[in-house]
């Protein structure tokens, strides 16, 4: 298979990272892309097997707005420099993939210069959709055009134009034959021409037989874009929301619903990308109620079916809040020298880099083995995945799980380090609250991972540590007022009956909530925060988002409309860009 089917990746956004100016005044380079450079093996040391960092070359302020695709933005420093940091990534074994904002430059490229200069004249005029020279817009350039987001400041490239896709198809080649990188994440993937993702893929695959185009997208059928004529991967967006909802809302049947969704979306030969956090949404830290959750959240990401990744900066723990017109707060600077000791003392960190261990340990498991669920509560979720049994507990006390088990006499958590002995076939064992482990044949064990295993007293004590230890020296936005502190775990457990309890199984049909109406036909939507919006709002709000991206289908329309909980809804309008 092919390296990204394995990878662990990690998430730099650089220009946040490294504490450049919000603007670019396109003076001389500022070479700070190479005091990256120790972060290399901070990502090595914590399992991590993959980098996408992005966005890279020239622009006039957050990235996304394109001004040169073949120049490192003069912030960050020279080509130079960017090409001895992919050298050392691949030195110590990472795989490299760059963000390709391939939807809309900015207004400072060079065909959208020459259209304002020469206008009709200009042999550019068919490089940008729906330009048209009787209209205007606020920076009165005397014509309008078509752009992303309703933001003029992104003007959208006509991908059907050949010398377009022409032109992007050749940056390719140049990253890849300046840089060596090893694959592109799309930016904006969900608005982009299918055609033009195709020509994309065919310049992939001349290019390198192993490279990677994954895709931004955030609703709708994935198996559109990730197929095997346009994207190897799409971003796991409805994953994303059920991971932290389905725990602030002690909801694991919408986990496990999403997993079977997923899986039955897309061909068994593609892995969705997964993450908990980005660069557009808020730190998983931030969006828990109950701070403990942090840990069963992450044995999720790193177990379920996918390819899981890790925002840099969130394996420390440090919350980031989006903000109605920022996002700097989800992409701060951090000096890598404040966190010296975190894989000592931070529980977050620790916790990172033992799932790290065990999914390099146990990849034939994690990344080919076959997911079976085996329990299913609102509280208690458990499924195997080849050799592997992962369980989490999302409740504040103490639970016990029964499951069914493969034919080894016993198991060993690979977290705790707790034995359990197969009893006719199945395992009955009892986990803290907020917490998880990861079962595996004892015969198969690797040692060295459960030695290290001192986790499970930290496991029991994580209730109560780990909101103490969101670290202090990252500028970061405090949790707001009201936020719920997680309980501290019940003394006594209640024993397990001599037979199991049947967890209740989801229904093979959808429920029979009726199908309301497309929300504009309603509901009007408010400018205003949407922490102020009633509940049928944000309804319309998340399903007019959707409808941007594709077809909204009535199972679609019952996911939206059956989620009642206001700040879980908050935080899916906020995960739309």
């Amino acid at each position: 298979m092919a390296w990204y089917d394995e990878a662990v990746f990690y998430h730099i956004y650089p220009l946040g990272l490294s504490g450049a100016p919000k603007q670019n005044d396109y003076g001389e380079p500022v070479h700070r892309l190479p005091a990256l450079l120790p972060w290399i093996d901070h990502i090595r040391q914590l399992g991590f097997t993959a980098l996408y960092i992005g966005p890279l070359f020239q622009s006039v302020g957050h990235g996304y707005e394109t001004t040169d695709y073949k120049l490192l933005d003069s912030r960050l420093g020279t080509n130079e420099d960017l090409k001895d940091f992919v050298a050392a990534c691949h030195e110590a074994g990472l795989k490299v993939i760059f963000d390709g904002v391939f939807n809309h430059t900015g207004r400072d490229f060079f065909a959208f210069k020459d259209i304002q200069k020469n206008r009709e004249n200009s042999p550019y005029r068919d490089w940008y959709c729906n330009v048209n020279f009787w209209g205007n817009n606020e920076y009165n350039d005397g014509f309008s055009y078509d752009n992303w987001g309703g933001y003029n400041l992104l003007a959208k490239l006509n991908q059907r134009n050949p010398a377009v896709r022409d032109y992007i198809c050749e940056v390719i080649r140049f990253w890849v034959s300046a840089f060596d990188v090893d694959g592109i994440r799309l930016d904006a993937a969900d608005v982009l021409d299918f055609e033009f993702m195709k020509a994309l893929r065919r310049t992939a695959d001349e290019v390198k037989s192993d490279f990677w185009l994954m895709g931004e997208v955030i609703h709708g059928d994935y198996s559109r874009w990730a197929n095997a004529n346009t994207l190897h991967s799409v971003t796991n967006y409805a994953l994303h929301k059920a991971l932290y909802s389905g725990h602030n809302d002690h909801n694991y049947f919408e986990i496990a619903h999403t997993v079977q969704r997923t899986i039955s979306m897309v061909p068994g030969n593609i892995r969705l990308y997964n993450f908990v956090d980005n660069h557009d949404v808020e730190r998983i830290s931030t969006k828990l109620m109950n701070k403990a959750h942090y840990l069963p959240v992450h044995i999720l990401l790193y177990t379920l079916p996918g390819i899981p990744s890790v925002y840099y900066g969130s394996e420390f723990g440090i919350e980031g809040r989006k903000e109605r017109y920022s996002d700097d707060s989800l992409r701060p600077a951090i000096d890598l020298k404040d966190h010296a000791d975190d894989q000592e003392k931070n529980s977050c960190t620790k916790l990172i880099a033992a799932l790290g261990k065990i999914h390099g340990a146990w990849k034939q498991d994690l990344v080919y083995g076959d997911y079976r669920q085996l329990c299913l509560t609102n509280q208690q979720y458990a499924y195997a995945r080849g050799r592997l049994i992962a369980a989490v507990n999302n409740s504040d006390g103490e639970a016990w799980i029964n499951v069914e088990a493969g034919s080894a006499a016993s198991y060993v958590g690979l977290l705790s380090g707790k034995r359990l002995e197969n009893s006719s076939g199945r395992l009955n064992f009892s986990l803290p609250g907020a917490s998880g482990d990861i079962f595996v044949p004892d015969a198969d064990a690797d040692g060295s991972i459960v030695t290290e295993a001192p986790f499970a007293k930290e496991m029991r004590a994580a209730a109560k540590t780990m909101p103490a230890e969101t670290p202090e020296k990252t500028a970061v936005p405090a949790a707001p007022a009201g936020k719920t502190e997680p309980s501290k775990a019940k003394k006594t457990a209640s024993k397990p009956s001599a037979e199991p309890k049947t967890a209740p199984k989801p229904s093979a049909e959808p429920k029979t909530a009726p199908v309301p109406k497309p929300p504009e036909a309603d509901v009007k939507i408010p400018d205003i925060p949407y922490d102020l919006m009633t509940v049928e709002q944000l309804h319309a709000v998340i399903l007019s988002k959707m409808a941007k991206n594709g077809p909204v289908t009535d199972q679609m329309r019952r996911e939206v409309t059956e989620n009642i909980w206001h700040n879980s809804l908050v935080n899916w309008a906020n995960s739309f860009r």
